[in-house]
């Protein structure tokens, strides 16, 4: 009798996986500042199509910038136990099949952003040079994390300008005070998030030569997250006041900023396990969507 060997991944899944589409963490810290900017611009009643479109565009956008990433990296990944398993590190699907699906998410991208108006049309595709160059960042930008930022920022401009910027007057000032308040929380709590993402690989990417805000920060990298997250919260407090919010924004303010010191405190700490620092990114999902809900009751 001869031993069974493993069936082979079916290919669907293995684009799955290369789209990261089987991480939901990742897919929605995206997602969640553009649901932020939509609900806010709205003043808490967002149009439900446009939330779709927000949702299915961050979902192709996200699955995109994984795939150019992977295509980038898919000679040093292979040397990062966090990434080696990834397919095109590992030689489950070709370079042909990964340009081909980052192509087909940038063309559902674009359909879905042709639904918006021409201000938030151009706005998406302003992205997207910032999107592909993010890897190439990597390795010649010490702080490579801030050009992330900046590409998750896209997502404020972009669903707020789709409420506020069309060609009939908006609830709210289109790109006004609070859009940039709230533009400037994203940039820094992404700096904080990814700062911590991107201290699990510290040491791979030492050895492979790659940037990250977890090296160039050193020793200081949790002092630096522990600052990112102030800051954001500090704008989200200017945001509620310049918007008026009420007390259920408040709250789950506080929330939030607790949350933040609470890994602040475990980042300070002299031995951290490996596992924590995803587990400390995730947290950021459950934060992000806590706010989000403050944001809905804030304008009841």
């Amino acid at each position: 009798m001869q031993p069974s060997s493993e069936r082979p991944e079916p290919t669907w899944i293995t684009v799955l996986r290369l789209l990261r589409w089987d991480k939901p963490a990742g897919r929605l810290i995206l997602m969640i500042p553009a649901l932020w900017a939509v609900t806010l611009a709205a003043l808490g009643q967002p149009p439900l199509p446009l939330i779709g479109v927000i949702i299915l565009g961050t979902l192709a956008t996200s699955g995109a910038g994984c795939v150019v990433n992977d295509l980038w990296d898919r000679n040093i990944d292979p040397k990062v136990q966090r990434t080696r398993s990834r397919p095109l590190a590992s030689r489950a699907l070709s370079v042909q099949v990964g340009i081909g699906v980052a192509i087909a998410a940038f063309i559902c991208a674009w359909v879905l952003a042709t639904y918006l108006n021409p201000l938030t049309f151009w706005l998406c595709v302003a992205a997207v040079p910032v999107i592909v160059l993010y890897p190439a960042a990597k390795r010649v930008f010490p702080v490579p994390q801030l050009v992330l930022a900046i590409a998750w920022g896209f997502a404020v401009l972009i669903s707020w300008s789709a409420v506020s910027c069309g060609p009939t007057p908006g609830p709210t000032p289109c790109l006004g005070p609070s859009t940039w308040a709230l533009w400037g929380a994203t940039v820094l709590w992404t700096l904080g998030f990814d700062t911590i993402y991107a201290l699990a690989d510290r040491d791979d990417d030492r050895k492979i030569g790659v940037n990250s805000s977890a090296l160039f920060f050193g020793k200081f990298a949790p002092h630096a997250v522990g600052l990112f997250f102030a800051g954001t919260a500090v704008l989200l407090g200017v945001l509620g006041q310049q918007m008026q919010l009420n007390a259920g924004f408040w709250i789950t303010l506080a929330i939030a900023v607790l949350a933040w010191g609470w890994e602040y405190f475990q980042l300070c700490q002299r031995t951290i396990p490996a596992p924590t620092y995803g587990k400390l990114f995730r947290q950021n999902v459950w934060i992000g969507f806590i706010l989000l809900a403050g944001m809905v009751v804030g304008h009841w």
